[in-house]
Parts: C-alpha cells; structure tokens; sequence
C-alpha cells in the first residue's frame, strides 16, 4: 500500500512553517494518542503517520529530500521507524507539558549511533565539473581508547542509574496521558559513572584530528552533498559512529556560470565587430572554440554552443554554453580616431536606417510629450 503525503497527514500546506508544522503534529497527536483510543487500530495507525511525517518534515534535510523525492528520499533515513522512535519524538514536543524532554535514551543499555556531522566543501568549477579527489582535515570525536567508549576509568564500570534503576526513562502520568521521557540524571544512558575515565573525564568520547580523502563524482552541483560513511561524532556507549557529509559549494569562476547544465559567460566586442560582423575564439572547459558574430551583431544577443555545458552528477548528457555579447564601447582614442568617428556622425544615418531603435525611441518620446500637450 501507497504511504500517504506527509503534508497531508498532518493537514499542513507545503510552504508551512516549522512552527505550524510542530503545531499540526500537536493536533493529530494528542486526538490519536493510543492512550485516548485505547484499541482503535485506526487512531493507532494515524498515530504512527503523524510520527513519522513530523520526524521527516521537522529536519530541514529530511524535509528538502522528501520535497524533491518524495517518499523515496527519505526511505533509508527517515521516514520508516519503529514504535520505539515514535515514543521518543512525542516525547520531544510534549515533553514541555509534562515536565520534561528530551529524546528518550534508547533503553537500558544507553548505546546509540552518533551524530551526522556536515563538513563545507569549496571547490572550483572545472573540479565539480569533471570530478576529483580531495583531502580534508577535520576535527572528530572518536571512541575512547582507555575506557572502549565507557567513560569508566579502566578496571571500574558504570553502574545502574538510581533514578530510572538503568532504563534509561522514567515514566510519568498526568490526566489520561502517560509519558516516558530521557532520565534527568543519566541522560537516557540507564547509568552513572562512578570513577570516570581519566583521558575522557566521563564522557567515552576524545578528540582527535583527522584527514579524509574525499572522491568528488563528475557533475556535482551547488549544495550536493557526498556521504561519507561512519565519519561523523562516535556513537554513545560503544554505538556506532555516525556519517558525515560534505556539502558542496562552488567558488566563483572568473569567466563562467554555471545554471544547472548550462553555463554562461560574456563576450566583449569591439562595435567595429559588431557592426561589420567577425569570428571570435571563446573559451570552453574543453578548449577554445570559434564563434561567429554576424553583422549588425546588438549588445546583449545571446549565442548558444550546444553541449558545451557540463553534465549532471543525475546523469543525462551536457548542457549548453550560452554566451552574452556585450558592445564595448572605445576608450583613450587618439585624435585620429575621434576624426574619423565624428565623420562618420557627420555621414552617418540620415533616415535612421542605420539606428532604427534610436529612431523609434526618440519618435516615441515625441508622440508621448504630444500626447501632453493636446
């Protein structure tokens, strides 16, 4: 069976806020909480949509994913999540009410997968465009080698937690609801550390400096983002590390830019060029390439130089280059040629056949002052 649109689970607009949407999940929460329909398979069910459409939508990486491809960009980490998930981010957002919050600690032993970790990747135009390799230095938390992670000092271990007896939550009534929430004492680990590791002070976790050989694919584009697996913060009680993500950013070209496939570029022209016409060498990612320019050639013209774009990291074939040619106008002319051009205006357009837009701008203006004065 199809899954149904997040943003309609939650009866919000696809432009909604992140207060609305917090505010709709509220909504159908607390009308589908198992606690109020005790039974109801259905109210169950919706229950487990609104969980798993609030958990995608409230995280802006999630949210862009799901917006661009729908369910399918969100299966592998977001969307499809046990009971337990759902107990945690209701957790999150009633916590308030209650009390409390905080994400619920993942059980009695306390163990969970680190965090995501996002690294801003500079690269230039022809990188991206071609793909390379690329290495970064970053600064990473990594397991504790003296305690495995345990924040214990070697020879000593943690003990259960005296307020939630090592569950990690601690469970609290009001009215018809009943909630679990993080323990405010161990933090969701379900223990306490007596005699902490010396290297860590307690916390499993030291940091270290690290480079990392990053292979950039042919075609990336602005805000891609490559995976680099197991790479991001160490996972909590010997969980496992998270990954980490370097989101491209492209530095700015000195002659191109780039639009999705296409890319542009401006073109200086003498005006002789322009009015008598020529042939230019222009620059690709490939190489020099010969552009002709017609006669009568305007400021502004567009010419475009099929498949000499770039190709998307998506696949599909190059792009175009679309070059923008500007009139530049003469400086620092000698005598001579300020002779020769003020002949030419002497000689010049009689009948504005040589400047039909100046001849038509100029008789629109006097049309209009007309216009006026009647």
């Amino acid at each position: 069976m199809s899954k149904k649109d997040y943003y309609e689970v939650l009866g919000v607009a696809r432009d909604a806020s992140e207060a609305d949407i917090k505010k709709a999940y509220r909504r159908v929460a607390m009308k589908h909480h198992p606690d109020r329909n005790a039974g109801n398979k259905e109210s169950e069910e919706l229950f487990k949509q609104a969980n798993e459409a609030f958990e995608v939508l409230s995280d802006p990486d999630k949210r862009a994913r799901y917006d661009q491809y729908g369910h399918a960009g969100v299966n592998q980490q977001g969307g499809a999540h046990g009971a337990g998930d759902f107990g945690d981010i209701f957790s999150d957002i009633f916590g308030d009410i209650f009390g409390g919050g905080g994400r619920a600690g993942g059980g009695r032993s306390g163990v969970r997968k680190g965090s995501d970790l996002r690294y801003n990747l500079e690269l230039n135009l022809e990188d991206a465009v071609k793909g390379t390799t690329v290495k970064i230095r970053i600064p990473t938390a990594v397991t504790c080698d003296s305690c495995d992670g345990t924040g214990a000092k070697k020879g000593s271990a943690p003990v259960d937690c005296s307020t939630c007896n090592g569950l990690g939550q601690v469970r609290m009534q009001q009215g018809f609801f009943s909630v679990q929430q993080t323990c405010p004492r161990c933090h969701g680990s379900g223990k306490q550390i007596k005699d902490p590791c010396n290297s860590c002070h307690g916390r499993g976790q030291v940091e270290e400096q690290k480079t990392l050989s990053v292979k950039v694919p042919a075609g990336v584009d602005e805000g891609d983002r490559i995976r680099l697996t197991g790479e991001g913060q160490a996972g909590v009680n010997g969980g496992p590390p998270g990954d980490r993500y370097g989101q491209s950013h492209m530095r700015p070209h000195k002659i191109f830019v780039r639009e999705g496939r296409d890319l542009h570029c401006e073109i200086p022209i003498s005006f002789v060029d322009a009015a008598l016409g020529g042939e230019l060498e222009v620059p690709t990612l490939d190489g020099r390439v010969k552009l002709k320019i017609p006669a009568e050639t305007q400021t502004g013209k567009l010419f475009r130089l099929r498949g000499k774009g770039v190709s998307s990291v998506r696949g599909g074939g190059p792009g175009d280059l679309l070059c923008r040619v500007v009139v530049e106008t003469p400086v620092k002319l000698t005598r001579r040629q300020k002779e020769l051009l003020q002949e030419f205006q002497t000689i010049g357009d009689t009948e504005g056949q040589q400047s039909p837009k100046k001849t038509s701008w100029f008789d629109g203006v006097k049309k209009f002052v007309d216009d006026l004065r009647a």
